[in-house]
């Protein structure tokens, strides 16, 4: 009888590596926020995480990070005043997604894999 070496399992994926999963899932046209691309992480609670994650990927990164905005359907980065802002609402624009002048978007309308029925706090 040959015996074959055990298989090293997988490592798990790290947080980021999820986090950027959930993001790459989302739909041309389409916005989620950091709560619930956390939730479907695997990391409820963590939209801190995701916004942590998102701002540490490089230019050019195929991730589609413009897609995720803030619980009110606010572009958070319009707010700090960085060029990122502006990225975001331009490219948002391109894919159809209605941003007003104060930079909110109908989660209504445009939301995907939003949470609507939220645990208390």
């Amino acid at each position: 009888m040959i015996r074959r070496p055990a298989r090293a399992a997988a490592p798990p994926a790290s947080s980021h590596e999820r986090i950027f999963a959930v993001v790459r899932k989302i739909p041309p046209g389409r916005v989620s926020t950091y709560g619930s691309v956390a939730r479907m992480a695997g990391l409820a609670g963590q939209a801190r995480l995701v916004g942590y994650a998102l701002s540490n990927l490089r230019d050019g990164t195929a991730v589609p990070w413009h897609r995720v905005i803030n619980a009110q359907g606010k572009l958070s980065l319009e707010r700090t005043g960085s060029a990122s802002g502006t990225t975001q609402r331009l490219r948002l624009k391109r894919e159809g997604v209605t941003v007003n002048a104060a930079g909110r978007v109908s989660l209504e309308k445009f939301g995907w894999g939003l949470n609507t029925t939220r645990a208390p706090r």
